[in-house]
């Protein structure tokens, strides 16, 4: 697909721009074993440059059991990724909402039966949605490395653990760091945006 959505000549959905956001322990977590966001991971300039971010989307991506938090969480248009519904299906529990299998239907449906504009989708986990979208191309990843451990847990991506970092499973996937800058000094904490090379 093109970005302009033309398939074939034919117009079709305009694809927005894709956005991922995640925080990770130094192993690379996004959350702990139990699934559960660790409070060590609660950092606040983390929070705010977030929150921030997710003010400028105009809608988010996430998983059945994860969610951004926050003050606006209930007026976000989103995509909820399950495999409960068969394609794409309004979310019954939230007017704003759809909910959407992608192995049974392309992004390109949720996105306009979401009925968003053409703005930003911000990207928010868990793990399987945050995978997902590498393959379906992130405009910008951005990455907050902290210094807290979480040894056992939930990673930010498929494949990471074992020696393989988060940056690495963003390499492979062709996204390459832009620019890194120090989020909080006192916690040693680095935010890193990633992207396509050019």
């Amino acid at each position: 697909h093109r970005r302009d959505g033309r398939v074939n000549g034919m117009m079709t959905v305009k694809r927005p721009r894709i956005e991922g956001f995640a925080i990770v322990s130094r192993e690379g977590m996004i959350a702990g074993s139990d699934s559960s966001f660790p409070e060590v991971l609660k950092i606040p300039a983390d929070q705010e440059f977030y929150q921030a971010s997710l003010n400028r989307a105009s809608a988010v991506a996430n998983g059945r059991h994860s969610a951004e938090g926050g003050p606006k969480e209930a007026a976000r248009r989103r995509i909820v990724l399950t495999r409960r519904v068969r394609r794409v299906t309004p979310d019954p529990r939230n007017p704003k909402a759809v909910l959407w299998n992608p192995a049974t239907a392309p992004f390109d449906e949720a996105w306009q039966r979401l009925g968003a504009d053409d703005g930003m989708l911000a990207v928010v986990g868990g793990t399987d949605v945050f995978s997902l979208f590498l393959t379906l191309g992130y405009d910008a990843f951005f990455l907050t490395r902290a210094q807290a451990s979480v040894p056992r847990g939930r990673p930010v991506f498929a494949g990471v653990g074992a020696g393989t970092t988060p940056e690495d499973v963003l390499k492979m996937h062709g996204l390459v760091l832009r620019k890194t800058r120090m989020l909080d000094s006192a916690t040693g904490t680095l935010l890193e945006e990633w992207g396509p090379p050019g």
